[in-house]
């Protein structure tokens, strides 16, 4: 038996300490799945989400993304109008498409980020990128700026807004019969949304 301070401990709470340890080593080394510094911006030519979307991928996402599967996530915003008398208006919904994908042949990640307009369809700003490591491609991946989700003309000034803001890895873009095999598999359950009461006031002082 292993002794503690000079004491025998039970093979059951060798086991408890054990197991402690692991969990606390793992809670230290894990990462909560949160959406921080989420902000919204006003100016002339429209408005603007930023937000820092934290997590960490399963090791079994991992595994697909080295074997040259592509992973998708979407990112959702929807702009409400407040209304004291009546449930809010929806004014303005935006999306944004990202696929993450590793290159065996060039050991690279490659990051597509797609953008349609915010009140309309079709394509907007697309942006291809390619990283050295994952880490590095998760950086830009989870870090929002300045993402144009609608014109300045389409909210009202001077009335309460509210947002609606989601984040979540998309297994329906994946390949069918992959699909039918991650379905409700909490490994591939990433799916953050966060709702917050804005007041859009224009910047001023330029």
């Amino acid at each position: 038996m292993l002794r503690v301070c000079g004491r025998r401990l039970h093979p059951a709470a060798l086991w408890l300490v054990c197991a402690a340890c692991w969990l606390g080593a793992a809670q230290a080394q894990g990462v909560t799945p949160d959406i921080t510094q989420l902000k919204l911006e006003r100016t002339d030519e429209g408005v603007f989400l930023s937000a820092q979307v934290n997590f960490e991928l399963s090791g079994v996402v991992e595994e697909a993304l080295l074997k040259g599967i592509p992973v998708f996530f979407v990112a959702e915003t929807q702009l409400n109008r407040e209304r004291w008398y009546w449930y809010d208006k929806s004014l303005v919904n935006a999306s944004r498409q990202i696929r993450l994908a590793y290159q065996p042949l060039t050991r690279r990640w490659r990051l597509n980020i797609s953008s349609g307009p915010a009140a309309s369809g079709g394509l907007g700003v697309a942006l291809n990128q390619n990283f050295e490591s994952l880490a590095d491609a998760l950086a830009v991946l989870q870090r929002i700026s300045r993402w144009k989700v609608a014109e300045a003309s389409e909210l009202e000034p001077d009335v309460r807004h509210n947002l609606d803001f989601r984040f979540r890895l998309d297994v329906s873009q994946l390949a069918r019969p992959l699909q039918i095999g991650v379905l409700g598999q909490p490994d591939w359950n990433i799916n953050l949304s966060r709702n917050q009461r804005i007041s859009l006031a224009p910047e001023t002082g330029k």
